[in-house]
């Protein structure tokens, strides 16, 4: 992987959120904290570059589990205010209106949910709402569209999943939540990598040589000591998912 001085780094995403807030005129910032790693990292940012006083977690559970401890713990260990809202009533009764609901239909619309509570509360008090989108998981398409992947600003979005847990580290993250296995919280169980079918070590040693270097695949199979079909694999998440990362588009007329 690219080598960073992580240090240097946060110096630049906090000045950047800085720069983001005072160029919007705005007065703080909300976050979604769901207890894992990259929302986390977000806020511990958020309040290294704008204090405490200026920034809300809005914590969002479907499932009462060690998730909503966990974000509490992230919101306490850092004395920020924070808002529990749980989302079960409002996305069982779009389940009712739809008339039922798949598993991952049902995870689309938990996350376009938080979405709207967050732009709500956002709104209410002229705030911006900071993503947590990392660049793994927005060049495999690993987030709901019009959901998880739409904030006013990402501060992750140009790091890599293994280059969070290093930043987070540095920040001070609670322990349990940077050793934690990551989980978007969609359904009882679920984690990242099962539904990826991949590591995000793996992943982001393949995506970086790929994305960044624009080496060919039959050289990172070799460089990597993997299949060629591994890296295929990793090309389909990112080609598939193309329509995720632009606006709709339509002809040209």
């Amino acid at each position: 992987m690219r080598e960073l001085d992580y240090s240097a780094v946060i110096e630049r995403i906090t000045g950047f959120i800085r720069e983001s807030v005072d160029g919007a005129g705005a007065d703080g910032v909300v976050v979604g904290i769901s207890g894992g790693i990259d929302s986390a990292t977000v806020a511990y940012l958020a309040v290294e570059a704008l204090g405490k006083e200026r920034v809300l977690g809005l914590i969002m559970p479907y499932y009462e589990n060690r998730d909503l401890d966990d974000a509490r713990l992230v919101c306490e260990s850092l004395g920020i205010d924070y808002k529990v809202v749980n989302i079960k009533p409002i996305v069982d009764e779009f389940e009712r209106a739809v008339g039922g609901l798949d598993t991952r239909s049902r995870g689309n619309v938990m996350a376009r949910t938080r979405m709207v509570l967050l732009y709500a509360h956002a709104n209410a008090k002229n705030y911006l709402v900071l993503g947590t989108s990392n660049r793994s998981e927005v060049l495999t398409g690993y987030f709901t569209k019009w959901g998880d992947g739409a904030s006013d600003y990402a501060p992750l979005i140009n790091l890599y999943k293994t280059e969070v847990w290093e930043i987070a580290k540095l920040l001070g993250v609670p322990e349990r939540i940077i050793k934690k296995k990551p989980s978007a919280g969609l359904w009882e169980g679920q984690t990242d990598e099962d539904e990826l079918g991949i590591s995000y070590r793996l992943l982001d040693e393949i995506l970086w040589r790929m994305i960044d270097l624009g080496m060919e695949k039959a050289e990172i199979a070799r460089e990597l000591g993997i299949s060629v079909e591994r890296v295929e694999y990793v090309e389909r998440l990112v080609k598939g998912s193309e329509h995720k990362r632009r606006l709709p588009v339509g002809p040209a007329l």
